[in-house]
């Protein structure tokens, strides 16, 4: 197939351009939020290739893939073919909802012409879609070719924009792990986050917006990766952490309860017990990595990216040929 869709959230991309399909990733000369392009830090296939607006009209289009709500009419003003109507459509939503949880309404609510596939069991139960049919097609990783080693007392997150996003990505809590171990940021706009908390430099560092690959391997060498997020759909971040091996001291909210076994590290709502485990995995280096076994073997059994891609082909398969 064909599939256009817009190079929005990088994991998440990596892993459907790798697929058996043609990706057509619209590309403008700014590289805007609507023109990106292809990846520059993630490795992406030669079948995702770039195709400009002007491009579009006249390309054989077989689905698009919607995760904006103002995509479909770009969609349509790019394509001169509207999603849903006249070429089959898909929206795939990310993320958790805002505003008046657990009544907030889709942007996508009560139509008949596409498909919400949530990322998440979470997401789904929580969104009002109204009589919009929903699926739920669970996160699904390209594997990181890092191993962990633990070999730094140093505890690792993985966040993008900690300042702006503040108490939703949990960033007021990370001064207290500071106090156990030094802490690495890394992430998009992270730049400057140790002066915002007012935490000296020897006690976090920012790593802004690393290649994916060299992340990988600056992780690995962690002793423990901190998830603090109090609302979020589900980071894949927190996933390739877990897949390198690493233990998982996580908040026990939103999809993470699914994601996280207990054996893999410690999963909780009280910040102390989250304390406890992450002095437990500095001081004990043994325990941090039975934890990560546990943790790798998790996320191979749940978010392998064969599994991923075969739920996504099904559900293309189903939606294009239907519609035709």
């Amino acid at each position: 197939m064909n599939i256009l869709l817009w190079h929005v959230h990088g994991s998440w991309t990596t892993s459907f351009v790798h697929g058996s399909h043609r990706y057509l990733i619209p590309t403008t000369p700014d590289r805007g939020p609507y023109g990106l392009g292809r990846a520059r830090t993630y490795p992406w296939p030669d079948s995702a290739v770039e195709v400009t607006p002007q491009e579009l009209p006249d390309t054989d289009v077989d689905l698009v893939i919607l995760q904006r709500p103002e995509e479909i009419d770009r969609a349509e003003e790019w394509l001169r073919r509207r999603p849903g109507r006249d070429v089959p459509a898909i929206y795939v939503e990310h993320n958790t909802p805002k505003g008046d949880v657990p009544n907030t309404r889709h942007p996508m609510a009560d139509r008949d012409d596409l498909l919400i596939a949530h990322v998440t069991g979470f997401n789904q139960i929580f969104w009002d879609t109204g009589a919009t049919r929903t699926t739920v097609v669970d996160h699904g990783i390209v594997a990181p070719s890092a191993s962990y080693t633990g070999e730094l007392e140093r505890l690792a997150v993985v966040i993008n924009e900690p300042v702006r996003r503040g108490r939703v990505t949990g960033t007021d809590l990370l001064p207290q792990f500071a106090e156990i171990a030094p802490l690495d940021v890394f992430g998009m706009g992270v730049a400057g986050l140790a002066d915002h908390l007012g935490l000296p430099a020897d006690r976090l560092t920012s790593h802004d917006d690393v290649p994916q690959d060299r992340m990988h391997a600056e992780l690995a060498r962690r002793r423990a990766y901190l998830h603090l997020c109090r609302w979020t759909s589900l980071g894949l971040s927190l996933i390739e952490a877990m897949a390198i091996g690493m233990p998982v001291v996580a908040l026990a909210t939103t999809e993470a309860v699914m994601a996280v076994p207990p054996e893999a590290g410690a999963l909780a709502t009280r910040t102390d017990t989250l304390l406890d485990a992450a002095r437990r995995f500095i001081a004990e280096p043994a325990t941090a990595r039975q934890a990560g076994a546990a943790a790798r073997t998790a996320a191979c059994d749940r978010y392998g990216l064969d599994r991923f891609l075969a739920d996504w082909d099904r559900l293309l398969e189903e939606e294009v040929c239907g519609s035709r």
